[in-house]
């Protein structure tokens, strides 16, 4: 195994965990009775935030000068981190948690590979656009029969939905990039995301000053909230900076293409949502995306740089 691989490796499985996660959070909102799409978010990533900014304080305070000198990074991932979760759980509330989730995390890819592009002048390698695109088909089939199998009633509640699913998307690949940025330039993946995530938490305090009281109105909705902040925003979100300090983050958003996956599973098995079967071919596609983009270019010719034949001199 090379040393690239090395370290590739368990970035990879450490968005994938991260990944995982996050797919639970739809879910165990659901759980939360009275308790808004904005309360769930700010609770959720707000707290979280905070949590990753006191463990990374030491690191923080001891890189402030190289983390001024990201000030930009920084302002726009802490932006983007404020309004993600908003938009994110709204998205979930009106188009249901599959559906929800998928328009969500499913745009991200594209959105992260166009920014990298725009900004960075990264090309987009041939395994990655199809892995992209066999991700990207998945996500549609997923969303296709999430909304098929909701009430005609609802139809127009869905597609409302799916506008702050696309400013997720978009929210969720920039404070990715901009995280990446600053740790290419030197910060490091702790001090990175605490301070990103940090900041962004203080712009989501007031939100949840303003809608959270009904989180304080039963054992239910006190912990729900917990589990929110706890383990996929604050654990989750541990490994994503991890993993996010070893792969491009367009490839660590197309990796967290697997937390649609287990939201449509868990949405499906506990909270009774019906998957007819393209959601089911969606899923499949999904994971044939994550088997493209992290099988190893070197294992298959399909993506091997294409080498002149040699010829040998008279």
């Amino acid at each position: 195994m090379s040393q690239s691989d090395t370290r590739t490796l368990p970035g990879i499985m450490a968005v994938l965990m991260a990944a995982i996660l996050w797919g639970t959070t739809g879910t165990a909102a659901t759980f939360a009775t009275g308790v808004s799409p904005l309360a769930i978010g700010s609770v959720a990533m707000g707290t979280g935030g905070l949590l990753q900014a006191l463990i990374a304080l030491r690191p923080v305070l001891r890189q402030r000068r190289r983390i001024a000198g990201n000030f930009r990074y920084l302002l726009i991932g802490a932006l983007a981190v404020g309004i993600y979760p908003l938009a994110f759980y709204t998205s979930m509330h009106n188009a249901g948690v599959a559906a929800g989730t998928v328009v969500s995390i499913g745009s991200a890819p594209l959105l992260s590979a166009l920014i990298e592009y725009g900004f960075d002048k990264h090309p987009l390698s041939r395994q990655w656009t199809l892995g992209a695109l066999t991700g990207v088909a998945g996500m549609v089939l997923l969303c296709l029969a999430e909304s098929h199998a909701a009430s005609a009633g609802n139809g127009l509640q869905i597609t409302v939905g799916i506008l702050p699913g696309l400013v997720a998307g978009f929210t969720y690949a920039l404070y990715s990039w901009s995280a990446r940025r600053m740790m290419q330039n030197g910060v490091s993946a702790n001090a990175a995301m605490g301070s990103t995530f940090g900041a962004g938490a203080l712009l989501l305090l007031p939100v949840l000053l303003f809608t959270g009281a009904p989180l304080l109105d039963s054992r239910m909705n006190t912990a729900v909230g917990a589990y929110m902040a706890l383990v996929p925003m604050f654990i989750g979100y541990l490994c994503y900076g991890y993993g996010l300090a070893r792969i491009r983050a367009s490839t660590a958003t197309t990796l967290t293409l697997t937390e649609p996956v287990v939201a449509a599973l868990l949405a499906v098995t506990l909270v009774g949502e019906r998957l007819p079967f393209t959601g089911w071919a969606g899923i499949g596609l999904i994971l044939l995306c994550l088997l493209i983009i992290t099988l190893p270019v070197q294992r298959c010719s399909l993506f091997r740089p294409r080498v002149p034949p040699r010829t040998d001199p008279l």
